[in-house]
């Protein structure tokens, strides 16, 4: 089917050509208490074959979320009562992973670690195109819609289907990017991967953010990984990236 373009003010964008008959459009729940922007990216998000539910607050967000059983979430991070940070991290202690995208004011690091740890799979900072916007969109899109796979190295076991993990036995709580980036690595145990390969596997051929975001993302799975006195599993090979490999047991602290 042919692309299609539409014409904004005077600029030209690309659009999704229609949906085919019969398939379901992704249920998404968008949250942010401007009326105005709520808006535009209802209509914007409408036209790219995405059922839009939106929230102004984060207490309306958390009722959607579990009313509407959303397959993406935006978040913006000043929402009133509730902020975009507080909603996230409440749905991550229940144990939800359906991907988060964070919209922010704030461009400072340690406000976007902050995002991160509170559960958000990305974050868009204000202002932004609706371009980059439906890019991360489809981004967290394709990291859910993999065929179903069971990897195992070492005592470590992933399963993609019930999109669980274990290591030796315990059950591991992962966010989504936590465990696409996981994924990643197990499928090539002992292989080093690039900074440049993990960050298109996981965060998309488009990925135009900063690419510290994966030393974070090591640093979240190490810590959930590799107790005190179990051997490590994710080396680093200065200058080119980082493999799947039993290292010397990680140190306890005295």
């Amino acid at each position: 089917m042919p692309q299609m373009w539409v014409r904004q003010g005077e600029s030209l964008r690309h659009t999704m050509p229609p949906m085919a008959p019969g398939s379901q459009a992704t249920r998404l729940l968008l949250a942010d208490d401007d009326p105005k922007l709520r808006q535009f990216l209802e209509l914007e998000l409408g036209e790219e074959g995405y059922a839009v539910h939106s929230a102004a607050s984060g207490m309306e967000a958390l009722l959607a979320i579990r009313q509407e059983k959303p397959e993406l979430v935006i978040l913006d991070w000043m929402l009133p009562d509730l902020s975009g940070v507080e909603v996230c991290q409440r749905l991550r202690s229940t144990g939800l992973g359906v991907p988060v995208l964070m919209l922010t004011g704030r461009d400072a690091v340690a406000d976007r670690v902050e995002a991160l740890d509170a559960g958000a799979d990305d974050y868009l900072v204000k202002p932004f195109s609706i371009e980059e916007l439906l890019a991360r969109l489809r981004a967290l899109a394709r990291r859910g819609s993999t065929a179903p796979e069971r990897l195992q190295g070492e005592d470590l076991v992933l399963n993609t289907a019930s999109h669980e993990v274990s290591r030796g036995g315990a059950a591991i709580h992962l966010s989504l990017t936590e465990f696409s980036l996981l994924r990643e690595l197990m499928r090539e145990p002992g292989r080093v991967q690039s900074r440049e390969q993990l960050l298109h596997s996981v965060w998309g051929e488009g990925f135009v953010g900063d690419s510290n975001v994966l030393d974070v993302y090591v640093r979240y799975l190490r810590r959930k990984l590799e107790p005190e006195g179990q051997p490590t599993l994710i080396q680093t090979v200065r200058g080119v990236g980082f493999l799947l490999k039993p290292g010397a047991p990680k140190a306890v602290a005295p």
